[in-house]
């Protein structure tokens, strides 16, 4: 949601692993072919787990970024889900 933040403890929680943190801009770049503000789940390099907050899917419309900054792509969460297949978590903090 975009009035939650990622509870980075929870998410390293799931993922079984001891701690998480964001990647360099430089291999988000090599792994993704997208430039820091314009990252998406569509059409990475690298065939990529997605992990989508299970009560995004409550709402009626959310927006991903398109690849390009500033580039918006609204879509039901339900649609989102069918194209990205996501691994569906908890880990928003309220």
């Amino acid at each position: 949601h975009g009035d939650r933040q990622v509870s980075t403890k929870e998410l390293a929680r799931f993922l079984s692993v001891k701690t998480l943190s964001p990647c360099s801009p430089e291999t988000a770049h090599r792994l993704t072919g997208y430039l820091v503000g314009g990252t998406s789940p569509f059409g990475t390099r690298c065939v990529m787990p997605v992990y989508m907050e299970e009560t995004i899917l409550n709402l009626p419309i959310i927006y991903l970024n398109g690849g390009k900054r500033g580039f918006l792509v609204a879509l039901p969460p339900r649609e989102a889900e069918r194209i990205l297949k996501p691994v569906l978590v908890r880990v928003g903090i309220e």
